[in-house]
């Protein structure tokens, strides 16, 4: 995950008026007086700091970048006696504009701090100060003063809009605990609110699960990835991790893979062979022709060291898939006369597979209420995935949140759903490649 800078202090300070040599007000001019002329203003400068930090002779230093004489001015300033915390705040202002010039950053912070130390920064100027100083010591990554002084430009404030930034510098500071329980408090936000949560705060928070090794948080993060912004690489993880949980199952393997196949762009060369394999074991070579058709076309099969097992395994696929497309009618009476639903199931799913959709999903309804099944949850599984094939989302949706089980059967259920619901234009690429 890239690491966000905030925005370059050079526009932060021009937005407060610190790019250029700061301007005296008349009145904080100390002068000689007539005795009865009213009394100086609280605030002044000495004739003598004046001389040498007088805007109109500064101005044009800056402008034409002679910095060194500026500092060397500011330091003549800095060396008289006596100096009042309102001269400290004049020549500290300075010293900003200098340091934000140079690129001097250990002098900026030095100075801005100073400035917001010394009690004579109006309540708005108050706040703009912090967030200026977190800023550049976030940009500077010294992140555990940059939480501070963000935390006391909220505080000040009112204003949230730096907490993004606060998490970042606990995250940054290698403080991930911190980091995750924050950003897990955003994404319930989010969630409650039924608004979506950036991308980097969800790349965040899978990063601090992962450096805290907490690998639920991780699936958070990775199943709210999938959920808003879905890519080839986090449906891959996501549904390998899945695969690789203690309590799951081996027979959803098939299920896996035809999610997979919707889900990606391109699959592997071992993942279309081995959707094939196991659908022809399924009894479902329609599938596996498809499956293995998907990926010549794309290139994936039938080159390199394998092909000729991909050519010998797409042969075995056409000629059974060109016989189930030939008989596929036949089998409903058969499937009828059997003692369980299992037959209508398999063969609503053949015809699921060649776009009858309607006549496929019907069957699989018949074997369900039919019964005798050996895990009648899977089949409502299927029948789930099938209207999300045939484009009925609402019944699709309906019929998976049914769908319950710790096996892996909940979560692909879940995972349906979220292909369901992906936004639009998620996954085009996957859709076209099918």
């Amino acid at each position: 995950m890239p690491q966000t800078r905030l925005a370059r202090i050079s526009l932060l300070l021009a937005a407060i008026g610190l790019n250029a040599a700061f301007a005296l007000p008349a009145a904080a001019f100390a002068q000689d007086k007539p005795a009865a002329q009213a009394e100086a203003p609280k605030d002044t400068v000495r004739p003598e700091i004046f001389k040498l930090v007088d805007p109109a002779q500064i101005k044009p230093l800056m402008d034409a970048k002679n910095y060194d004489e500026v500092k060397n001015r500011l330091a003549q300033a800095e060396a008289l006696p006596n100096r009042t915390v309102y001269e400290d705040f004049v020549l500290n202002r300075m010293r900003i504009s200098v340091a934000s010039a140079t690129n001097d950053t250990a002098a900026l912070t030095t100075a801005l701090e100073a400035v917001i130390n010394s009690g004579k920064l109006q309540p708005t100027e108050q706040r703009d100060f912090v967030q200026a100083l977190a800023t550049q010591y976030y940009n500077n990554k010294d992140y555990a003063k940059a939480i501070t002084w963000f935390n006391r430009y909220q505080t000040e404030s009112g204003d949230t809009k730096v907490r993004p930034y606060i998490i970042r510098a606990h995250y940054f500071n290698n403080d991930f605990a911190t980091a995750k329980t924050e950003l897990l408090k955003d994404l319930d936000a989010h969630q409650k609110a039924g608004t979506t949560p950036k991308l980097e705060e969800l790349q965040l928070l899978a990063n601090s699960g992962a450096k805290t090794k907490d690998q639920a948080t991780y699936l958070v993060a990775l199943e709210n990835l999938v959920r808003y912004y879905p890519n080839d690489d986090y449906w891959l993880d996501l549904l390998s991790r899945t695969q690789g949980k203690a309590s799951y199952s081996n027979r959803f393997a098939l299920d896996v893979l035809r999610l997979e196949k919707v889900a990606v762009s391109k699959m592997a060369a071992e993942e279309y062979t081995a959707l094939a394999e196991l659908a022809l074991l399924a009894g479902q070579p329609i599938e596996a022709k498809q499956a293995l058709d998907a990926g010549f076309s794309n290139g994936v099969l039938g080159t390199g060291a394998k092909a000729p097992e991909h050519k010998k395994l797409r042969a075995q696929a056409d000629k059974q898939a060109a016989d189930d497309t030939k008989n596929i009618g036949t089998g409903e009476a058969s499937a009828r006369k059997s003692k369980n639903g299992t037959g209508l199931i398999n063969l609503g799913y053949a015809y699921v597979t060649l776009g009858q959709h309607d006549k496929g999903i019907a069957l699989i309804q018949e074997g369900i209420a039919k019964g005798g099944l050996q895990n009648a949850e899977d089949a409502k599984l299927r029948l789930g995935y099938s209207y999300a094939l045939a484009g009925r989302k609402d019944d699709a949706i309906k019929t998976l949140q049914t769908v319950t089980g710790t096996d892996g059967r909940g979560d692909l259920a879940r995972y349906w759903i979220m292909w369901v619901n992906r936004p639009a234009g998620g996954n085009a690429q996957a859709q076209a490649a099918q």
